[in-house]
């Protein structure tokens, strides 16, 4: 399958698409040993998989938002296989529950007192047939859970970030897991999701890094589908894919070395190193922006 050069998955080279060096999380350059970590829809996919890249990056508490405890459960526990040191907190909600979200923001606020990097992962998306086809509720689902969803986290969230990063003087990094077809012609849900991140980016001020991370395989790393038949497959996505391991380590990478003071949206599939070095050129232009240029 064919992506248009419009979405920039190519833009950096090489593209990756399974763990290197540069992003391995046991790497001591890695370690972020104080930190505090919230990630939605942890329970599978790529949101278990960043869970388990922080915790072999030894952060100090982990905290797992996922709507079935069964799975928050067995992710805790391979959590105390790699480091039994951790704290784990888990919360079985849906991110679409705005009383869910604020009450384990205070409880957030009240047991760990900070919050230094929130990765919203959460997300659901209908068959990919025209909207004629697909059931209304469905529709609107996918809206719900993956723009009101990262609405909440965010409007819960970033006052503990934000408090977080001034006490410590090292900033804070709010993440949203996007997909590369929020730039596409006809985008539904992730496009509204990241213009509302735009707006939070001009309105926030403190030590709070945002950051797009798009994804092009979605589909087969975890994420909730509708009603229907999904005609996306990992056979049909081929040489685009990449690993939920090796995704999850590059989210871990992007907020440490703090891509967001430069840029607007990353996509995995890029090689870190190579966004490093193109850095000068791409600081201070309105390359990698969402925004309009005339």
């Amino acid at each position: 399958m064919a992506i248009p050069a419009y979405f920039g998955y190519d833009y950096i080279t090489p593209l990756r698409h399974d763990v290197y060096p540069s992003i391995k999380p046991t790497s001591t350059s890695l370690s972020q040993p104080e930190k505090v970590v919230l990630i939605t829809g942890a329970g599978k996919g790529i949101g278990r998989s960043i869970v388990l890249s922080y915790a072999k990056a030894n952060v100090a508490c982990l905290i797992l938002l996922a709507r079935t405890k069964v799975d928050l459960d067995a992710v805790g526990a391979e959590i105390a296989t790699i480091n039994p040191k951790i704290r784990v907190r888990t919360f079985a909600v849906d991110v679409t529950s705005e009383d869910g979200i604020a009450s384990i923001a205070e409880q957030v606020k009240r047991l760990e007192g900070r919050l230094d990097i929130l990765v919203n992962n959460a997300g659901y998306t209908t068959p990919w047939v025209l909207m004629t086809e697909s059931p209304a509720d469905d529709y609107w689902r996918t809206i719900e859970i993956n723009v009101k969803g990262p609405i909440l986290l965010l409007h819960a969230f970033l006052p503990l970030l934000k408090a977080t990063g001034v006490k410590t003087g090292k900033g804070t990094d709010a993440i949203t897991i996007s997909s590369i077809g929020a730039h596409a012609i006809r985008p539904t849900a992730k496009s509204p999701a990241d213009d509302y991140w735009r707006t939070i980016e001009i309105n926030v001020k403190g030590p709070i890094l945002l950051l797009h991370a798009f994804l092009p395989l979605l589909k087969a790393t975890g994420v909730k589908t509708g009603k229907g038949t999904d005609a996306i497959t990992i056979s049909s996505i081929g040489a685009h894919a990449i690993r939920p391991t090796a995704s999850a380590y590059q989210v871990s990478k992007f907020a440490l070395l703090r891509l967001g003071e430069f840029v607007d949206v990353v996509s995995v599939n890029w090689d870190v190193d190579g966004l490093e070095k193109m850095r000068g050129e791409i600081e201070g232009t309105d390359k990698l922006k969402m925004r309009m240029v005339l």
